[in-house]
């Protein structure tokens, strides 16, 4: 991908039009793959991780970056008691490719940490990871504070042990199954 992205930059390309002309375009083929089942996650994580590197050059370029698109900020992070994150990693990379300046919190996120974070740059879409059954109880705590403290936001959650039914049990407005469907739900809530 570098080497098309500095050719198209080369050629005359602005960076804006190869993050919306090329990369995005790219990006949404692959999920589109994914989601067909023609592809799978080593496709998946291949290709964020050429659209990272292509997003490189333009920044090294002096273009904008993603993050700076001004698509909107959103929070990530596995929930209180979960140390697993290989799914938000892939979430918060395909996110960034997107264009959305992502604050991940980490894993083994207290829910006040979340709350703090949503408040301070007033974010406007949190996601929330889980992938065992007994830390689902703390994605439902750092739901409800989120209600209480920072009622404008939404809340999509995904990972390996929930569902629709899941997520609606636990008061999330959306159900991520997987990176590519947060990808849509992020450009369903901030555009």
């Amino acid at each position: 991908m570098p080497p098309l992205v500095e050719r198209l930059l080369e050629d005359g390309a602005d960076t804006l039009s190869i993050i919306n002309d090329v990369l995005i375009p790219a990006l949404d083929e692959v999920g589109a793959r994914f989601e067909k089942g023609t592809f799978f996650l080593p496709q998946l994580m291949a290709s964020a991780e050429a659209a990272k590197a292509g997003f490189e050059v333009l920044r090294s370029r002096g273009g904008s970056s993603p993050a700076s698109s001004g698509k909107g900020k959103i929070v990530l992070c596995t929930v209180k008691g979960d140390i697993h994150d290989i799914g938000k990693n892939i979430v918060r990379m395909l996110l960034e490719n997107y264009g959305y300046d992502v604050v991940d919190l980490g894993r083994d996120v207290d829910p006040q940490a979340v709350v703090d974070a949503v408040l301070a740059d007033d974010v406007r879409l949190v996601g929330l990871s889980a992938l065992m059954t007994t830390t689902v109880a703390g994605m439902s705590e750092t739901i409800a504070l989120l209600r209480e403290k920072a009622p404008n936001a939404k809340v999509m959650v995904g990972g390996a042990v929930l569902n629709p039914e899941y997520a609606q049990m636990v008061g999330a407005d959306y159900y991520a199954k997987d990176a590519t469907e947060s990808a849509k739900i992020a450009q369903e809530v901030l555009g």
